[in-house]
């Protein structure tokens, strides 16, 4: 297994309709299909890294339902230890994802729930897990005052700091810096950095901007044209693996943070923690669902293998 993961974070139950487009306000489709899973940024990442392989220890909040009873079954399952507390006065969190049929593209509202109400407090009671961490990563689903605060541990501890800032907020130059990586996609580094990314050229300027708040490196992940990367010294740019026919995108940056999480875990050098992570993304968009779609460490290294 690789060295510790601990990541805070949101699971909701993902409610998935597919359907050739969204209604109008007002109007009444037909879709083709629907599905009930587990999902959430944060589960989801824990999830990825867990099948990668790592040590993966998850951070957050439910109520006391028939969702919760979901998000732990699943984590039994796939072998992340939780640290959660159950709140009956509130909800387990869910998320309405449309999936456009023919594409698999999609469109997501998250209701958080319980996790909304996340606080520093309740990072500061996982204090000496995230200081011992080997690698700490949050997003920005629950309040950002708590993502800060378990930047903030990890930075005074040991571990190494990823922030995948989704969905987007204007987020200040103090908080980006207690940064060692910064995840964004393409909608969102343009919400943060106000730079357009459409190209190779617009994704590293929006890097530029990354760093120029202190952060250390930067990801811009391309969907189907893979990921870039900067930091004060090199930049890289890995595109994506071309695995099977792509089903549904849902899922995909889940599966690159919790594959580049455990590739820094076990200190493989940035050129083949991409490959890693691009890889799991790769497979994941091959397969329904979300947290579902992440693959075993075995298929990760036998797609890097076949395409060295």
């Amino acid at each position: 297994m690789a060295n510790e993961i601990v990541i805070l974070g949101v699971f909701v139950a993902d409610t998935a309709y597919h359907a050739p487009r969204q209604p109008s306000m007002g109007e009444t489709l037909i879709g083709s299909h629907f599905s009930l899973g587990p999902g959430g940024k944060g589960s989801n990442q824990s999830v990825a890294a867990a099948n990668a392989g790592g040590d993966v220890h998850f951070i957050t909040r439910l109520g006391d339902d028939d969702f919760a009873n979901i998000a732990f079954e699943l984590w039994k399952g796939c072998g992340v230890t939780s640290h959660v507390t159950q709140h009956p006065d509130s909800y387990t969190g869910a998320a309405y994802i449309f999936i456009e049929q023919g594409t698999g593209n999609n469109a997501i509202i998250v209701s958080p729930g319980a996790a909304a109400q996340i606080t520093p407090d309740d990072v500061d009671a996982n204090k000496s897990l995230i200081q011992n961490a080997r690698v700490f990563m949050t997003q920005l689903e629950q309040p950002v005052d708590a993502a800060r605060r378990g930047l903030e541990l990890a930075r005074a501890g040991a571990a190494t700091t990823i922030l995948n800032p989704a969905p987007a907020q204007p987020l200040e130059s103090e908080f980006l810096a207690l940064c060692d990586y910064v995840t964004p996609n393409e909608t969102e580094a343009e919400q943060l950095t106000g730079v357009k990314v459409d190209s190779i050229a617009g994704a590293e300027q929006a890097a530029d901007n990354f760093l120029a708040t202190g952060v250390k490196a930067a990801i811009i992940t391309l969907g189907e044209k893979g990921a870039f990367y900067k930091d004060a010294e090199q930049s890289l740019h890995q595109p994506a693996f071309k695995v099977a026919p792509v089903l549904e995108t849902t899922g995909a940056g889940d599966a690159f943070n919790g594959g580049f999480a455990v590739a820094l875990a076990e200190g493989m050098p940035v050129a083949d923690a991409l490959r890693f992570a691009c890889a799991t993304a790769s497979i994941s968009v091959t397969r329904p669902g979300t947290a579902p779609s992440m693959p075993a460490r075995a298929e990760i290294d036998s797609v890097v293998a076949e395409h060295n």
